[in-house]
């Protein structure tokens, strides 16, 4: 049996990365894969429990240390026991925020060192990368109308955080997807959920015809 396909959609606050992730793996069952739709943090019932103690608005909240190592523990805990075992099963795995979000929001936003977030993904995840990730792009002021809207005033821990630190998230996806052009795809966000759903399948062409 070949490996699964993993796919990982990324980007700020609001841009519709769930929206996308739930009409690609309609998509693809449509057309014969069996299709695995998970998130991040979260998953598994481990990380879905270090997923509460993350985004919980109440509370102090984690330093920057600590709220890294929360987010490798939760990963490492979703790639053992659901991602790794799918894909050796031949399914495709189709996951909202992976790796790429803690580099950017962790990283570009909260200033822990790139290198090190990838040491912590190499000793707990063995360094799993995604096939393909899709990076879906509004501009930061529309991410945070989005944000307002759909959360009005009641977002999450870290998508409640400040405007400059969103903008500097923003800017760390920018850095990382133009470092990798071959694994990431830019997405625009701007336009009716299906016509972004018909750019995600042209921009994965090319990975399914090597599936």
């Amino acid at each position: 049996m070949s490996r699964g396909i993993f796919i990982s959609l990324e980007g700020g606050e609001g841009v519709g990365k769930s929206t996308q992730a739930h009409l690609l793996a309609e998509k693809l069952e449509s057309m014969g894969h069996q299709t695995v739709l998970t998130r991040e943090p979260g998953g598994t019932p481990g990380a879905e429990a270090i997923r509460s103690l993350l985004l919980d608005p109440t509370g102090e909240g984690w330093g920057r240390e600590a709220e890294v190592l929360l987010f490798a523990a939760a990963r490492a805990d979703h790639i053992e026991r659901l991602i790794r075992p799918a894909l050796q099963a031949g399914k495709w795995v189709i996951c909202d925020r992976f790796i790429d979000s803690t580099r950017a929001y962790q990283g570009g936003g909260g200033g822990m060192n790139d290198r090190d977030i990838l040491d912590l993904h190499r000793i707990g995840c063995a360094g799993l990368l995604p096939d393909a990730t899709l990076l879906i792009e509004v501009s930061p002021e529309e991410s945070a109308q989005r944000l307002e809207k759909r959360d009005k005033g009641q977002s999450d821990r870290i998508g409640g955080r400040a405007a400059e630190y969103h903008s500097r998230v923003h800017a760390a996806f920018n850095v990382l997807a133009s470092a990798e052009p071959k694994r990431f795809h830019r997405i625009d966000g701007m336009g009716e959920p299906q016509d972004i759903h018909q750019q995600i399948m042209v921009a994965l062409s090319s990975v399914m015809r090597s599936a």
